[in-house]
């Protein structure tokens, strides 16, 4: 959801319901790494509501609705590729140790 001024298209700040410090710290981070964004924080309102609140400030000259869901789609994209790569080479280390267990045992 997003909360602002619809005449002022450079400020918004965007709701997102069931996340937490570890989405809202990788958007506010790779917001901040574009030279267009002039401010982008984050808060809670409350811990016990899985509730986070995104400010972004731009320079004005881009929509700031679509600027911010394509980066949230690009954080996301990342996150499940990492979780992705982790899991893959979990399931090589387990594989390897079990391996290595059951020839042990033979021995």
């Amino acid at each position: 959801m997003e909360h602002g001024f619809f005449t002022d298209n450079s400020a918004a700040t965007f709701s997102l319901t069931d996340e937490d410090h570890t989405i809202a710290n990788a958007v506010r981070f790779t917001l901040n790494q574009d030279p267009r964004v002039t401010f982008c924080g984050y808060s809670i309102p409350h811990p016990s509501e899985a509730r986070v609140n995104i400010r972004v400030q731009t320079t004005g000259k881009l929509n700031i609705t679509l600027f911010f869901k394509a980066h949230f789609s690009k954080v996301n994209l990342s996150i499940m590729q990492e979780v992705q790569y982790l899991m893959h080479h979990n399931m090589h280390f387990l594989e390897t140790m079990f391996s290595r267990k059951l020839n042990w045992g033979a021995r």
